[in-house]
């Protein structure tokens, strides 16, 4: 079934189309690079796989409980309207908010795609070229992943939410090579790492914790990228240069903080927008929520030096300040190795199936 007949509403238009500005930069030395990156190089290419493989896609889902999610994260629990819905009205609930949460997964993951491919034409140092080429297919691996979930176990998506689309456009129309950087690796990277992370380890349900293990593995890499790059090269700004970055970073953030109200499905279950602002903001759940997506933007921002005055403020404002001492690299290696773990596993799990396949077999062939 065409994607657009899954929509509970319309996109924009067919096709988004941003007005692209900068240049596309060439470097002639081919034989030269930064080790970390180069290494980081490495292991993007080493860390390839399929997701029509690695993802066991005939585990089944059930459309209205996907991801096990319980009633007090849903912003209706406990209002007025609470107590109107049917159990199959709450299932419905529960398929709209799955739906909401994965498809912005989906069209960040194109966003990324397309940052990651302005990265290659725009970023003037060749091994940058080369990891972010390997990103480049990696992003194109999520959407394909996570757009098949929406479609094969959900059968439903939301068009991008408003201040996503807004971060993407204000990242993509920025002239200056290393904004895809801070806008897409910092900033939407980072908090769609810490949403996956806070999903993949509350959720009961296989199918959606591997995939977003799965995702979260490259991901992790695509944030060590933007740090190297963007701690290199802001040593070399002006304090008027950074402070230009920092304007950006906190008007992304205020917009990444609203991005994940998730308004759009209380009104399609016909709730005013005035009302279900109310309820967002209200929601203890949310205020949990949203503090645990800045885990690894405010430790990253720290991280690559843009910690001026009126950037930590605006982390005070939101509540996360205190964030920019999180080990981020521990963050990093753990998104890391729960794949792995998860591969361990599956193998082991295998090899035991074709075990007991081998020994049934012989003791069928007993006299």
């Amino acid at each position: 079934m065409p994607t657009h007949d899954l929509y509970t509403q319309p996109p924009h238009e067919p096709v988004w189309s941003v007005p692209a500005s900068g240049s596309a930069r060439f470097n002639w030395e081919y034989d030269d690079g930064r080790d970390r990156l180069l290494a980081l190089y490495q292991k993007g290419k080493d860390k390839q796989w399929d997701g029509a493989k690695r993802i066991d896609w005939d585990l089944e889902v059930d459309p209205y409980d996907p991801l096990g999610t319980p009633d007090e994260a849903l912003s209706l629990y406990g209002t007025r309207h609470w107590a109107k819905l049917t159990e199959k009205d709450k299932g419905e609930l529960r398929r709209h908010y799955a739906s909401w949460q994965f498809s912005q997964f989906l069209h960040g993951e194109q966003g990324a795609m397309v940052c990651a491919a302005r990265i290659v034409e725009s970023v003037p140092d060749l091994d940058a070229k080369f990891y972010s080429a390997t990103q480049t297919m990696d992003e194109a691996r999520h959407a394909e992943v996570y757009g098949r979930f929406l479609h094969e176990k959900i059968g439903m998506l939301y068009p991008i939410n408003d201040n996503l689309r807004t971060l993407l456009g204000d990242t993509l129309r920025d002239s200056r090579w290393d904004m895809p950087y801070l806008g897409m690796q910092v900033l939407i990277e980072g908090l769609a790492l810490a949403a996956f992370g806070l999903i993949r380890d509350t959720t009961d349900k296989p199918l959606p914790k591997q995939i977003l293990a799965y995702v979260m593995q490259d991901e992790a890499r695509h944030v060590a990228f933007g740090r190297m790059a963007l701690r290199d090269y802001y040593g070399q700004l002006t304090d008027a240069e950074l402070r230009e970055r920092e304007e950006f970073v906190i008007e992304g953030c205020y917009l990444m903080r609203d991005r994940i109200r998730g308004v759009e499905v209380l009104e399609d279950f016909g709730i005013s927008k005035q009302e279900a602002h109310e309820y967002t903001e209200n929601s203890e759940f949310l205020h949990m929520f949203r503090k645990l997506l800045f885990s690894r933007i405010v430790p990253c921002v720290k991280d690559i030096g843009l910690w001026g005055e009126r950037l930590q403020q605006a982390y005070v404002d939101m509540g996360v300040f205190e964030l920019g001492d999180s080990n981020l690299d521990l963050l990093m290696s753990q998104d890391e190795e729960l794949a792995e773990q998860l591969d361990r596993d599956r193998f082991a799990a295998e090899e035991a199936a074709r075990v007991s396949e081998v020994a049934e077999t012989i003791a069928e062939g007993r006299p």
